[in-house]
């Protein structure tokens, strides 16, 4: 059975706190691993979240500010020790090859694992597989910076109503899948489009275009709310979102669940996320984000 969830490793910002590791996310979509800004402790973290080097396929880092990136050591050898028997490919803004490379080799180790490199400079896909697309965004921090996006390919949806209208019943039905047609029915005749599900993960940034262009229509969106609304100026100043801005493009995405997470070590009080996430007009499913928490990816509509 496929799984499809996001396990939530560390949500601090800037320094982890006692109860608040540094950022790492891993997203499980149908067998596959990405691991998205693996933080200072992320290898430990993974240890306690259930999550194997082997779940690995994809690392993606958004930028290399080191609450995002200082894992990165650690994670790579534990790949290779592990002998993963799969590849694994790391994206990573292009601008920032020479601290990816300084991270992966921090170290003496012996590489036993093929780590494809495949830096990201300009907006557009990064990769197609069999179940997604992979997309990056160039967002607007102090350095160099991209959200990710993952895409699944739209698929059909079988009515019953209208197999049994045309007399459609049993082996007939896989092939008419298969086929596309049966008898002078048409596939198109008999089901109709189900969306792919879309999901978004975006950091460190302030508001502009790429954060729109990530999270609309997104399934869930994984974002950033360093500080709350009453101090906006710090997050302008410093290439960050607030509670009230990342829940304004959640609902003007059409997002169906929201994940808010990079939180300030000035705020012990996490509620407050939530009642300024609602207070911005966002009325889909919303999670404060903890970390060890893991939370499924919304079913297709």
């Amino acid at each position: 059975m496929s799984v499809r969830e996001l396990v939530v490793l560390g949500t601090a910002s800037q320094v982890p706190t006692r109860h608040r590791n540094h950022n790492g996310y891993v997203l499980r979509w149908d067998g596959r691993g990405i691991l998205f800004d693996p933080g200072e402790g992320t290898q430990r973290q993974m240890l306690r979240a259930g999550v194997a080097a082997h779940d690995l396929d994809r690392i993606c880092v958004t930028h290399f500010h080191g609450d995002h990136s200082l894992g990165l050591a650690g994670v790579i050898q534990r790949i290779n020790l592990d002998q993963v028997p799969h590849p694994v490919t790391a994206h990573y803004p292009a601008s920032g090859q020479h601290f990816f490379e300084r991270l992966r080799y921090a170290t003496a180790y012996r590489e036993t694992v093929k780590l494809t490199e495949a830096p990201v400079a300009a907006d557009g896909p990064l990769a197609v597989t069999g179940s997604f697309t992979l997309d990056a965004r160039r967002l607007s921090h102090p350095v160099e910076s991209y959200g990710y996006r993952i895409t699944e390919p739209d698929g059909r949806r079988l009515l019953p109503e209208k197999l049994a209208a045309h007399g459609i019943k049993g082996p007939d039905v896989g092939r008419i899948q298969r086929d596309g047609s049966l008898n002078g029915v048409s596939l198109d005749d008999v089901s109709e489009v189900r969306r792919g599900q879309r999901f978004a993960f975006v950091m460190d940034t302030r508001l502009c275009d790429g954060v729109h262009a990530l999270a609309e229509g997104a399934d869930m969106l994984v974002i950033e709310s360093t500080f709350l609304d009453e101090d906006v100026r710090l997050a302008t100043d410093h290439g960050h979102l607030t509670a009230g801005q990342a829940a304004a493009v959640a609902r003007e995405a059409g997002v169906r669940h929201l994940v808010l997470t990079h939180f300030s070590q000035r705020y012990p009080d996490p509620t407050a996320f939530e009642r300024q996430a609602r207070e911005a007009g966002f009325d889909g499913e919303l999670s404060i984000a903890q970390d060890l928490m893991r939370v499924p990816v919304p079913k297709r509509t």
